[in-house]
This record gives structure tokens, C-alpha cells and sequence, in this order.
């Protein structure tokens, strides 16, 4: 059974910085492509990047140079620095998994995820 479980949500302002943690506990993970999406009440989960297993990433275009995803695999752990924040980024921010190498910004294809952290950031 894999478990995603993320961390380091909380209330910002905006300018400010977060950084975001994802453990993944059960199996592969270092293999595995590992991607952040977030949502906001209404709509549909927006994706926010992910990282393959080479240590590649790719960004939505809303990012703009502002966030940066790394992964820790003797820690089993991604992460998500989150600089420059605003006020639209609050939102519950997820991590995901489909354990397999191959990369999507689609959220359907991905069918492990964690609970989410909520992330707020005032004006």
C-alpha cells in the first residue's frame, strides 16, 4: 500500500515562502514520478509541476519561475518551494504518484495521492 502524506502548509503573506513535503512510504519510489497539484474550492485540480526520476522537472505555466520541486530519495521525500507567493495560490496543494517513470501534468493519470496541505496566503 503506498501513502503520500504532506506537510508544511500554512498562512503565508504574500511575498513570503513555503515549502512543501511529500513522505511516501510502501513501494518504489525512487523510479517513480512524483508531480504537486493544488485546488481551490469549485474548481478542478490545477497542475502545479513534477519531477521524474531523473531529477527533470516541468512546471504549469502559472509557476513562472517562482517554484521549485526537488526530491530526497534516501528520505522518500519531494519537495515543493513555493517563493514570491499571492494571494491566488492559496489553495490545497497534493502530491501524487502512479509509481511508473513516465511523466503527465494530468491529474486522472496519477491514482495515488495524499490528503493535501492547505496553503493560504494574504494579502
Amino acid at each position: 500500500q503506498v501513502q503520500l502524506v504532506e506537510s508544511g502548509g500554512g498562512l503565508v503573506q504574500a511575498g513570503g515562502s513555503l515549502r512543501l513535503s511529500c513522505a511516501v512510504s510502501g513501494r518504489t519510489f525512487s523510479t517513480s514520478t512524483m508531480a504537486w497539484f493544488r485546488q481551490t474550492p469549485g474548481k478542478e485540480r490545477e497542475f502545479v509541476g513534477w519531477i521524474d526520476s531523473g531529477h527533470l522537472t516541468l512546471y504549469g505555466d502559472f509557476v513562472k519561475g517562482r517554484f521549485t520541486i526537488s526530491r530526497d530519495n534516501a528520505k522518500r521525500t519531494v519537495y515543493l518551494q513555493m517563493n514570491s507567493l499571492k494571494p491566488e495560490d492559496t489553495a490545497i496543494y497534493y502530491c501524487a504518484t502512479h509509481l511508473a517513470s513516465w511523466v503527465s501534468r494530468t491529474s486522472s493519470d496519477y491514482n495515488y495521492w495524499g490528503r493535501g496541505t492547505q496553503v493560504t496566503v494574504s494579502s
